[in-house]
């Protein structure tokens, strides 16, 4: 029998509910392990213009750099996810900090763009490896009343990262150069390492024999879920794509254009921000309202705030405007899918599913990156080129939109 993808797996509610207390401290420290994660993550976006400018080669040439982290986002959440759902959450949690934190500050050894591509894959093994198994593990200890809204909320630490790093790029460049920004990349995380070694509890999985026996990667298509997989699968890969595609892209097409590094950065920080306040919203209303059918608006109206960034040029006010909303809608919709998507698989495959929807995601924001690099060397100009990202953002809200008709007729069947 299939489970309801806006419900909770039934194996959850086998377990007494951890105290409110436990609840918060889960989700704070995976809140701030994810603050860690999209401070890392999208680092290089913002020094791209200046690795750009000291090196001396092409914009178009780094799109290789910005997906080769990608890819390693998408092996480490295809690996990372299977294993913990075999030998626990709490110790790949800290097996990816560690990795990621490393190897940003490996970064800052690049002298040129082949190393720079290496040193990016292997960080975003970690980066990538532990962003399943922190929904997973706050939505293990989360009631089942405070379950969308807990990993909603703790997930907001990702764009907040992000958000931060975009407004404090400029300061530490001046500083330390673009290392810098990979100083404070793997620097924070090796802080914060103990913290959560001693502050984690054990995942709140079945026995180790039943996990271990249920963490095929199969078993994630098995009672009626190979259909709902395959349109998360889509909507991830859709929302993912479009996402990268902006946060890897905004601040070199706005340098493109003449703006300043400053003004970059701040217009992808802006997309982050709102991608927090968007995620804050959605977590209210889907409390109240169907979830699917508010992620299937909001998408349609994120390809009509497309449409205006890409129309916005250099006016300022427009472009921040719309920038804003754009990322409430497509940072803020991959939130909500991420809390979605973990309340849908029983413990025992959690992270595998999870985490397997965000490898397939990762797929696409591998392609975004490189589709802006495509686009302008075929001519497209400046800000035009964030219009490519229109189409897919209607096919995320087609997925969605579709499983949301499969599901009711499911439910009006049974």
């Amino acid at each position: 029998m299939a489970m309801s993808i806006t419900g909770s797996s039934a194996d959850q509610h086998s377990e007494a509910p951890a105290s409110l207390a436990l609840q918060m401290r889960v989700m704070l420290l995976c809140a701030l392990v994810a603050f860690c994660d999209g401070l890392d993550t999208q680092a290089i976006a913002f020094v791209a213009p200046v690795i750009s400018g000291q090196w001396g080669i092409a914009p178009a040439l780094l799109g290789p750099v910005f997906s080769s982290g990608l890819v390693g986002l998408a092996l480490g959440a295809f690996l990372f996810g299977p294993l913990a759902d075999r030998f626990g959450r709490k110790p790949v949690i800290l097996l990816c900090v560690a990795l990621f934190a490393l190897c940003s500050l490996g970064t800052t050894l690049a002298q040129n763009i082949g190393q720079l591509t290496l040193w990016r894959v292997v960080t975003g093994l970690g980066l990538g490896g532990v962003l399943p198994n922190l929904i997973s593990l706050t939505n293990d200890y989360a009631s089942a009343r405070l379950r969308h809204v807990l990993v909603m909320v703790m997930f907001c630490g990702f764009p907040l990262g992000a958000t931060i790093g975009g407004l404090v790029t400029a300061p530490v460049v001046a500083w330390g150069g673009w290392q810098g920004v990979f100083y404070l990349g793997g620097g924070l995380p090796l802080v914060l390492l103990p913290v959560l070694w001693l502050g984690l509890p054990a995942a709140r999985q079945k026995g180790k024999g039943e996990a271990v026996a249920s963490a095929a990667v199969g078993q994630i298509f098995a009672e009626g879920r190979l259909v709902p997989t395959l349109l998360l699968w889509m909507a991830f890969f859709c929302n993912l794509l479009v996402m990268y595609f902006l946060v890897n892209w905004m601040p070199s097409l706005l340098s493109l254009v003449g703006s300043s590094l400053s003004l970059a950065t701040l217009s992808a920080a802006i997309l982050n921000l709102g991608g927090i306040f968007g995620a804050l919203a959605l977590s209210y209303l889907i409390a109240r309202f169907d979830p699917l059918r508010l992620l299937a608006m909001a998408y349609v109206s994120g390809a009509v705030g497309l449409m205006v960034m890409g129309m916005g040029g250099q006016n300022v006010p427009v472009l921040l405007a719309a920038s804003a909303y754009v990322g409430a809608v497509v940072v803020g919709g991959q939130i909500a899918m991420n809390a979605v998507t973990a309340s849908f698989y029983p413990a025992s495959v959690k992270s595998t599913g999870v985490g397997w929807a965000l490898g397939v995601g990762r797929i696409g924001s591998i392609i975004g990156p490189l589709l802006g690099g495509a686009l302008l060397k075929l001519g497209w100009q400046g800000m035009a080129v964030i219009k490519a990202a229109i189409m897919p953002m209607l096919l995320a809200a087609l997925a969605v939109a579709l499983l949301r008709w499969r599901q009711s007729s499911k439910t009006a069947s049974a």
